[in-house]
């Protein structure tokens, strides 16, 4: 195979999955690592893809970048369904405990299925996203607290330290978390500081984490980081982690659902 095809069939496989290895592609071509190291460089010279260790993920894919919740809404929507209908597996029958939703567009799916078991069920149900609040605020059997804060456009979301010291005095029973990347070496990580701040205060004071986050997220490493795989319970999903984020996984006794 010429240089140019495997270079081609490599920029697909990125497009399919959204992160390579080099490993990976060692083995899929039969040939050597540096061969395929070259390829990436040559690749991300023409702007086709951005290197991190051990692979390659999408140009567009830069620590601070951070989609619009339109664009985050258009996203992987059939997925994120799915994954808020498995992640509500984690509230048992006849839960009527608290529960905390992170901001953002899968957790949003969250909220929106778990509005018929507020119907029957007691639920005390916190956010600081205003997104969630308004989807959840009159729903019959739910006590709903919205917390304040300096509202952050791009996410709909309350920051700052105020958020942060509201959330600090709360323990609730399940928190639903969204994350912008998940992996085996930065854990969970999101583009803005103010944002990690947030989440960071609510894995610390749930006492069971359900982290949400599609397939995309896996592998990537944004700027910030905010939580150790050890800091989580379960991560729900719509496709099998990588060999490497698995194991990582499987060490930190993470609990992995594939909705």
């Amino acid at each position: 195979m010429y240089a140019t095809e495997r270079q081609e069939q490599i920029e697909r496989r990125l497009a399919e999955a959204g992160r390579v290895s080099v490993v990976e592609l060692a083995e899929r071509f039969d040939v050597t690592t540096e061969t395929i190291r070259r390829d990436l460089d040559h690749l991300e010279s023409l702007g086709a893809l951005r290197r991190v260790h051990g692979g390659a993920v999408p140009a567009d894919r830069a620590s601070t970048r951070e989609p619009s919740l339109t664009e985050r809404l258009l996203r992987h929507g059939e997925a994120k369904t799915a994954i808020a209908a498995r992640a509500l597996d984690a509230l048992t029958d006849g839960f009527s405990g608290s529960v905390f939703l992170d901001a953002g567009t899968t957790t949003a799916a969250v909220a929106t299925q778990l509005a018929p078991r507020l119907a029957t069920d007691r639920i005390e149900v916190v956010t600081h996203s205003l997104t969630l609040g308004h989807a959840l605020a009159g729903v019959r059997g739910a006590s709903l607290t919205l917390l304040g804060g300096r509202v952050r456009g791009i996410t709909a979301a309350a920051v700052g330290a105020d958020t942060v010291r509201a959330i600090e005095g709360l323990r609730p029973d399940v928190a639903f978390i969204g994350t912008n990347g998940v992996s085996a070496g930065f854990g969970l990580s999101t583009p803005d500081p103010d944002e990690a701040a947030v989440k960071r205060a609510i894995v610390q004071a749930a006492r069971r984490v359900v982290v949400v986050a599609d397939a995309e997220k896996h592998g990537a490493e944004l700027l910030v980081g905010f939580a150790a795989l050890g800091d989580i319970d379960i991560l729900v999903t719509d496709a099998a982690p990588d060999p490497e984020l698995a194991s990582a996984l499987a060490d930190a006794e993470v609990e992995v659902w594939i909705a």
